[in-house]
């Protein structure tokens, strides 16, 4: 087919995903400021019922302080308002927080969306009929329409290859520079809306509708707009609103003993209900229900700034808790550029006879391997082929077979593994020599790989693939194990050769010979002993294990199938991006935990703070408990309340950006958050509360 010229079409303004921000950009904080005041109706503070009863708390004090201009207080209208303005702070740095971690978000949407400015893109005007293009913006086409990009031209919308090749910039999507290639057929076909093509034309048939886009479904995660709590954010927030609970009924308990309490103690001087709102909020756990929303924003964000687009908050999530990764040997574990070594020919057979007809087999094989292969033949003299007049017919190599070939007239040439080939052989009604047997064993014992040539059920010999363990690899499984999380190497060689790579490597465990029904069994068979399983993909034939597996990671290069199957997509398309998106949700996790350990140890240490000071009033003998040896009841109540507003100030950094990520096992991380994060809460309040202390009685504020 010849393209049609036609006019360029208006491209979007090149923008990068706003994924390379800053943390602390300041250019975020006004408008995450603004937007900590919008967040103050009460439909959002409901969301966090912890925040929601510092909010209710802040309502009554502010009541309280006009009730006090009025003349009619229970206390200095000074006091009250101070309550008031630092209860007002506490619920406004909490929405500061979320906000910051979502206005990040927003930046990364906002350069998004400048790729999804009004495109035009040539539709067929009657499909099948002709190929007649006409313009049609790209938020009229629809699933199943067909359209023309040629060279300069941007996508207008997500599709699948059917005819032509053309090299395609991603970049205002992926950041990678370098240009991919996109073609018809194979695991390569799908290109991506507001993505350019550089060179050639392509026909591509569209495979969503406008709003259900890779872009759109971009934006709607780095925005949150849909984010929802996963499971243990919302198991957290049970345990948050069951301390609440509880707290909340030991300050209605104390009611007897306020201001306006019927019977008032006889003792001393009663408490006011300021105080008990004060002692209510400090209580509780307004550290970590505060910074709740804005770590699991942060960790979404964090995933975003790794290239990986995850299409819920519980994906993040399930990658902390994942324990068994599936990881595909080529381009993973090995560097994935098997190249022909060795022609290992059967007895009888000359290795320039081996060479000639392995070649022939992988003339039309465009994967590194078979161009090998093809090369490796000419140290032989073998160049010039006349294909028209060997009638050739390739057969391409499929999952099922595991085996690819050519025939040529009378002639049926195959190349493949060497159980695939043994099958085909013996199917044939011929015998597999013993010396062929020993050769592939042989290689697949030094780690290689064996690819096995027969022609006409005889078979020629074998062909030796090596390929090299990454660097490093074994070291960062190790890490793994010390986690607690088994690594399973997924590959379709043989046994004897995935074992010794699996042993150089240092995996856990492997599965050789793996067909697309196989890696689906192993995942259920993970499943269903209780464990979270995690594995990249990017065909087609990947689509099955990727929707069953808890983390499915699929390749912005492979097919749409295999995207819509996982629930992360790798920007990069770099398979081991997944012990990177392990760690991150991890990291989550772990954030999360040390800030609830610190969270509550704090309000264990404001107990001797402000109990004592709130009812020594009343009951003269709580002064033996005032260990801090505060200035006065008021500054005591006041440098409590202060010190828990601007703990959360102080915490956003570290929610924003995670604890430092330590590949540990569950028990030695729990011990150290319960010393760092635990001790550090219990002591940190004392000398933080003392030291407002000391500044208040200095400035005869209290």
């Amino acid at each position: 087919m010849k393209s049609p010229a036609t006019a360029p079409i208006a491209a979007p303004a090149d923008a990068a995903p706003g994924r390379h921000l800053s943390m602390f950009d300041t250019t975020l904080a006004g408008p995450a400021l603004v937007d900590a005041f919008r967040k103050l109706g009460v439909r959002t503070q409901l969301r966090s019922p912890v925040m929601f009863v510092v909010y209710v708390g802040s309502i009554i004090t502010t009541l309280l302080y006009v009730q006090a201009l009025a003349g009619t207080g229970e206390a200095p209208s000074g006091f009250i308002l101070a309550c008031a303005v630092w209860l007002w702070f506490t619920v406004l740095f909490a929405n500061f927080a979320e906000a910051l971690a979502e206005g990040r978000s927003k930046a990364q949407a906002a350069s998004l969306r400048g790729l999804k400015e009004a495109v035009t893109g040539k539709k067929l005007a009657v499909p099948k009929h002709g190929t007649t293009w006409l313009p049609c913006p790209a938020g009229d086409l629809r699933k199943g329409n067909h359209v023309l990009i040629e060279a300069g031209d941007v996508v207008p919308i997500d599709g699948e290859v059917v005819e032509g090749v053309a090299s395609v910039d991603e970049s205002a999507i992926t950041g990678e520079s370098a240009p991919v290639i996109r073609e018809s057929g194979g695991d390569f076909s799908a290109v991506t809306g507001g993505t350019r093509v550089l060179s050639d034309w392509l026909v591509v048939k569209v495979t969503t509708n406008p709003g259900e886009t890779f872009l759109d479904r971009m934006i709607a995660m780095v925005e949150g707009a849909k984010r929802k709590k996963t499971p243990n954010e919302i198991a957290l927030t049970i345990l948050l609103v069951a301390l609440t609970i509880v707290f909340l009924v030991v300050t209605v308990t104390l009611l007897p003993f306020s201001l306006y309490a019927v019977d008032v103690a006889k003792a001393g001087t009663p408490v006011t209900i300021t105080v008990l709102i004060a002692l209510l909020v400090c209580l509780i756990p307004t550290t970590i229900g505060g910074l709740l929303s804005a770590i699991g924003v942060a960790g979404m964000s964090r995933m975003m700034r790794a290239n990986v687009i995850a299409t819920s908050g519980r994906a993040v999530e399930a990658a902390g808790d994942v324990d068994v990764l599936l990881l595909d040997k080529t381009g993973t574990i090995t560097l994935g550029n098997r190249q022909a070594a060795a022609f290992l020919p059967a007895t009888g057979v000359a290795e320039r006879d081996l060479a000639d007809v392995a070649q022939l087999a992988s003339l039309a094989d465009e994967t590194p391997e078979g161009r090998s292969i093809v090369v490796l033949a000419k140290r032989f003299g073998i160049r010039q082929r006349e294909l028209e007049s060997l009638h050739a017919v390739f057969v391409p190599f499929s999952a099922q077979t595991r085996m690819s070939g050519v025939d040529c007239g009378e002639r049926r040439i195959r190349k493949g593994a060497y159980d695939a080939v043994r099958r085909h052989v013996e199917s044939l009604g011929e015998t597999f020599p013993a010396d062929v047997v020993r050769s592939a064993e042989d290689a697949a014992r030094r780690g290689s790989t064996p690819l096995v040539v027969a022609e006409d059920g005889r078979v020629l010999g074998v062909v030796e693939l090596k390929d090299i363990v990454k660097g490093g690899i074994k070291e960062r499984f190790a890490e793994l194990r010390r986690m607690g999380i088994k690594t399973v190497m997924i590959t379709g060689d043989n046994k004897l050769t995935a074992a010794a790579i699996a042993a150089e490597a240092g995996v856990d465990d492997f599965l050789a010979e793996a067909t697309p029904e196989d890696k689906l069994k192993l995942i259920r068979t993970y499943q269903s002993e209780g464990r979270m399983v995690a594995m990249t993909g990017d065909g087609t034939n990947d689509a099955p294990a990727l929707a069953q597996a808890d983390v499915a990671v699929a390749m912005n290069s492979g097919t749409q199938a295999a995207k819509e199957a996982g629930n992360m997509v790798d920007l990069d398309s770099n398979p081991t991006k997944l012990l990177e998106i392990v760690e991150i949700g991890k990291q989550m996790l772990m954030t999360r935990g040390a800030l609830t350990t610190f969270s509550i140890a704090n309000d264990v240490a404001k107990y001797f703070a402000i109990i004592p000071a709130a009812f020594v009033g009343t009951y003269p003998q709580l002064r033996a408990l005032d260990v801090m040896h505060l200035a006065s009841p008021a500054s005591a109540i006041m440098s409590a309340l202060i010190f828990n507003a601007l703990i959360i100030v102080f915490l956003i950094p570290l929610a924003l950006r995670g604890v430092r990520f330590r590949a540990i096992g569950a028990t030695a991380l729990l011990r150290r958050n319960l010393l760092v994060y635990g001790v550090g809460g219990i002591i940190l309040p004392f000398i933080g509360i003392k030291l407002i202390d000391m500044l208040l009685a200095a400035l005869n504020l209290v």
